[in-house]
């Protein structure tokens, strides 16, 4: 990963309750297209062989690894395309005007372009994390991606282990301290048990 530091002043972190979810613990991110732009090349460039990503809606989950580091990172007409070789995909993070003899309607343009941008950390009852993503919404808050970051109770290939490594969070802590200005926090230290739990 990159060393660039993006931090403006970052947003104060809030609680909400998710349908399926419970409690999450959302830190909100710019959602400016060069921010954006600059945090999926640090995904998909810097740490693709061990994140997990895809849609996560109410019903479906994608949950994708890569084998290889994708051919090419691209942004055309607010678009970011992440080429892979033998598939590819896009996600509008910045102004979609169209093409000149067929311009975007304004209200879907809208629509398309992140609105909301976070890292998210689940948690359980009893307080302690559970899982760290990346999550990018549209204009109506349905979800874009989702990025499951490396987990410390999670070996690649979704071993689940009784001994945490922690040394997995280092990509949560880059990445809050790159785009929020935060240090590590001990709370995520305390995570036990099987990442796919509420409990």
């Amino acid at each position: 990963m990159t060393t660039q530091t993006i931090t403006a002043s970052p947003a104060v972190p809030y609680m909400m309750e998710e349908p399926g979810a419970g409690r999450v613990e959302i830190f909100p991110l710019p959602t400016d297209e060069a921010t954006l732009f600059r945090l999926l090349k640090d995904l998909f460039e810097g740490a693709w062989d061990r994140i997990v990503f895809g849609t996560l809606i109410q019903g479906a989950v994608y949950e994708i690894q890569l084998s290889e580091p994708p051919r090419r990172i691209s942004l055309l007409d607010g678009y970011a395309t992440v080429d892979l070789g033998a598939w590819h995909f896009h996600v509008c993070i910045g102004e979609n005007k169209g093409m000149p003899h067929r311009p975007t309607d304004p209200d879907l343009a809208r629509h398309r372009r992140t609105h909301r941008a976070e890292l998210a950390r689940m948690l359980r009852p009893d307080g302690t994390p559970r899982s760290w993503q990346v999550r990018l919404f549209n204009g109506k808050d349905e979800n874009q991606m989702t990025v499951f970051l490396p987990h410390p109770f999670l070996e690649p290939g979704e071993v689940i282990t009784e001994a945490p490594d922690w040394s997995r969070l280092d990509l949560w802590d880059d990445l809050r301290r790159r785009y929020l200005g935060l240090d590590p926090d001990p709370l995520d230290r305390t995570g036990h048990g099987n990442p796919c739990g509420g409990g």
